[in-house]
């Protein structure tokens, strides 16, 4: 089975974690990549599992996090352009990891 996504977006970095945290307890998923737009006032959250997994995770952010979701949604067998974008941002995400923690000692 191919994996699905579950996106949601909100306003706020303290408000993405709070609603990250919500959907890896609520379904097994996993994270597989965040952005922050508008200076990190608004945030993306892309999590990846089967279609069941992803579908209570983002509804438990949207009913359970501590700020209302600006969108959300779920992609069941996402399209191999959908997957190569994620990947995209996925290795965005983690090369912003690694000069974070390159600087974190200096």
């Amino acid at each position: 089975m191919r994996k699905s996504y579950g996106l949601i977006e909100i306003s706020g970095v303290v408000a993405a974690l709070d609603a990250l945290d919500i959907m890896c307890k609520a379904a097994d998923v996993s994270l597989s990549t965040w952005e922050r737009k508008l200076g990190g006032r608004l945030v993306t959250i892309i999590v990846e599992g089967d279609v069941a997994a992803v579908t209570a995770a983002v509804e438990a952010a949207r009913t359970r996090a501590i700020k209302p979701l600006v969108s959300s949604g779920v992609i069941a067998n996402p399209h191999e352009e959908i997957v190569a974008q994620v990947k995209r941002s996925m290795k965005r995400f983690r090369s912003a990891e690694e000069i974070g923690e390159g600087h974190a000692g200096k």
